[in-house]
């Protein structure tokens, strides 16, 4: 026990406190003027290490132009003391009528630890606030992030800014990946260095959008480490990397994440307090190495097993099967034809409710439709249950139409329109929708009872909930509208545990750690194309498992890019995330059913591989040439060993025409390279591909080798042809 700190757990040594995990050892300082900052974030370092002598170790003299007490900015930073940056903590003070910007001076004064967590309180006695901060390692490494602010005086203030995560960037990593996109073209990487200008990005749709800025990775580019870095909040976000090059003067960066809001959203009455959104960073080897610890900590967190859950049901989803022209009979027919092929959901896609005959009416009108259903969904779902297949139905709860019977019945229930008085369709639309305001009593309580009777009548088991439109006019509620979303989803799961949500939100617009834990299926891009969904879900799989990641086989032509693609190409691409078809099987030729069947037959063969494993990046020497592959057990995130694996299965896919007939061979990863391998490739294969096999019979039956030399050399395929792909099926010997 120090005085004015207090301490307690085996890791508190002097001024400094470490935590350690499998793969991470954290050094924390914490100094008696009142100081918190990150001294060391690295590989684990050995139990005897002199922690105060680390410290030292990095402290460098003053030099000109600074002050004589050097800014740090820490765990929160703050403008006071010479630091140049963005403070983590925004706050005014109300009073008679009218707010105004205050300086914080928060300074350490307890802490607890043990050997995983730490808890740092801040405190500014003479404003009353004070910043609470939990550092957790929890399962892969990964270490969750989370501040509360209290006002335990008598002031009434404001919160306009508060960053979830504040850290400081170990001078090694100067490149970084932050990730951009667009509808149907999301999560796209641009890796550079990171220059002194720093680095910024925000969303104010009241989403995190198709850009991917509250995903962020950095970079050693000489040891190959990298830091991964979400901020899990389902609204608007702020992500901001500052390099200090004024006050200390030294370059030093400070990643900052959390949630964005406008004026007036989080008000600090006196005994007030704001719990800030969670955030995690990891820090591994190796890129591959810091997706198995992300998708170790969701498989343990999120998407931990529960009562209810059950493999990952092969999907057949309406929606270009069908559109808005639905019929019973029809749907029976679609049902049976999917079933043949051995799909195990049924979704029916928009169009089931009210006056719904496009896009432009009747959102809102949660009631099945007897145009369509006479004898309302029973004897469809009765149909599809009978078919082995079990029954999902698309929503989007959040919008509504102008042109809606809810719309005309409670015009003040939407964003906007009930703040100028103007009649129903004459608010701000987007896809002609209008957004439900969540913060509002009545729009909740109507949203949980139509949901329920739905839920409550009908065996459903999985729900598709949509999100097609952004957020606005939000008017100060940004933060209220995602948390009353949290609190309906909660709601419902606890009512329906048994129903499986997906989160789809025109694609990827709305992905993120704390939309799964409600929703533990997400629809990664509206994208179909195979070769735009290869590298999409390559992208998405650098933080989320392929369990989560829905991925379907679309149609050909593909009705966003165009291209014609072979039955072949697009189910192998497919079978890498959670499979499903969306196109109408009918119109498919009996070869091309037969080689979609074979894919799905697989696709249960190896699901528990693919939704348990550990996920690889295949890198070739030709940029048209890559892949994912997959190892049965994922040790590594945990224990920091090598992956010993007895069945892994590999897709590799050429996306172009490549510069050479004979491709250099495809190197694997995550095998043992002492253990012995047979090694064989699953069929149906590429068209025309056996002629490019000396003695195709040997890759059917397999080879046997080293894990070694499929590692270090790799194997030689026919990879000749554009748009072609491979599986390539590994099962230990030894």
């Amino acid at each position: 026990m120090r005085a004015g700190l207090a301490s307690k757990g085996p890791t508190a040594h002097s001024d400094h406190v470490r935590l350690d995990g499998a793969c991470v050892t954290l050094v924390f300082g914490l100094e008696r003027a009142g100081a918190a900052d990150l001294v060391y974030l690295g590989a684990p370092l050995p139990p005897f290490e002199d922690l105060a002598a680390l410290a030292r170790s990095q402290a460098r003299g003053l030099h000109e132009s600074q002050p004589d007490t050097p800014p740090a900015p820490g765990l929160l930073p703050q403008r006071g003391g010479g630091w140049s940056g963005i403070s983590a903590l925004a706050v005014s003070e109300i009073g008679a009528g009218r707010s105004s910007a205050i300086e914080t001076d928060l300074r350490l004064a307890e802490w607890q630890a043990d050997a995983a967590s730490l808890r740092l309180v801040m405190a500014d006695n003479a404003l009353g606030l004070f910043a609470e901060g939990d550092f957790r390692i929890g399962k892969g490494d990964v270490i969750t992030v989370q501040w509360t602010i209290r006002n335990r005086g008598t002031r009434r203030f404001e919160l306009m800014q508060l960053s979830s995560l504040s850290l400081p960037i170990p001078r090694r990593f100067s490149e970084l990946t932050s990730f951009s996109g667009r509808w149907a073209g999301e999560m796209r990487p641009t890796r550079r260095a990171l220059e002194p200008e720093g680095f910024a990005r925000s969303s104010a749709i009241g989403k995190p959008g198709f850009g991917g800025g509250n995903w962020l990775m950095l970079h050693d580019p000489l040891s190959r480490e990298a830091i991964g870095a979400h901020c899990a909040w389902s609204g608007d976000y702020r992500t901001v990397i500052d390099c200090d090059t004024a006050g200390a003067g030294d370059g030093r960066a400070v990643l900052q994440m959390g949630a964005r809001w406008d004026t007036g959203e989080a008000p600090l009455p006196a005994g007030g307090c704001f719990e800030s959104p969670a955030a995690m960073f990891a820090l591994a080897a190796n890129e591959d190495r810091l997706a198995q610890q992300f998708h170790t900590h969701l498989r343990a967190t999120a998407l931990a097993p529960e009562p209810f859950a059950r493999e990952r049901r092969v999907h057949i989803n309406t929606w270009e099967a069908a559109g808005f022209d639905l019929g019973e009979a029809d749907l029976f027919d679609l049902a049976a034809s999917a079933a043949q092929l051995g799909a195990e959901r049924f979704v029916l896609d928009d169009g089931w409710f009210g006056a719904r005959r496009n896009d432009r009416a009747a959102l809102g009108d949660w009631t099945v439709s007897q145009a369509i259903f006479a004898n309302g969904l029973t004897p469809l779902i009765e149909h599809v249950q009978g078919l082995g297949m079990d029954f999902g139905l698309w929503v989007e709860p959040e919008m509504i139409s102008p042109d809606s019977d809810l719309a005309r019945a409670h015009p003040d229930w939407c964003l906007g329109p009930a703040e100028t008085g103007s009649e129903p369709g004459e608010g701000a639309t987007m896809r002609s929708q209008l957004v439900l305001d969540l913060t509002r009593d009545e729009v909740r309580d109507h949203l949980a009872m139509v949901l329920h009777s739905v839920l409550g009548e009908h065996n459903i088991a999985y729900l598709k909930w949509d999100h097609n439109r952004d957020l606005f006019p939000l008017a100060g509620r940004g933060l209220a509208q995602t948390r009353a979303l949290y609190g309906l989803l909660e709601c419902l799961r606890a009512d329906f545990p048994q129903v499986e949500i997906e989160s789809c939100a025109s694609g990827g617009g709305r992905v993120d750690f704390a939309m799964l834990r409600h929703c533990r299926r997400v629809w990664p891009s509206d994208n179909n194309d195979a070769i735009e969904r290869l590298r999409i879900m390559r992208n998405w799989a650098r933080f989320l498992p392929l369990e989560a990641l829905g991925n379907h086989v679309g149609p050909s032509p593909n009705p966003i890019t165009g291209r014609r693609l072979a039955i072949d190409f697009r189910a192998k691409i497919a079978l890498f995330g959670h499979m499903g078809i969306e196109a109408d099987p009918r119109a498919m030729s009996e070869e091309d059913r037969a080689v979609l069947a074979a894919h799905i037959a697989l696709y249960k063969q190896w699901r528990a591989v693919l939704h348990q494993g550990a996920l690889w990046q295949l890198d070739h020497p030709d940029p048209q040439i890559g892949g994912l592959m997959v190892t049965q057990a994922d040790t590594c995130a945990d224990t920091h060993a090598d992956t010993h694996a007895d069945r892994a299965l590999a897709l590799v896919a050429q996306t172009g025409f490549a510069a050479c007939f004979d491709a250099a061979p495809l190197r694997l990863a995550g095998l043992d390279p002492a253990a012995r391998y047979r090694v064989s490739l699953p069929e149906p294969w590429p068209k025309r591909a056996a002629q490019y096999f000396p003695d195709p019979e040997i890759w059917r039956c397999g080879l046997t080798l080293s894990g070694a030399a499929l590692m270090r050399q790799g194997i030689a395929l026919p990879l000749t042809h554009p748009e072609t792909a491979w599986l390539i099926a590994l099962e230990r010997l030894d």
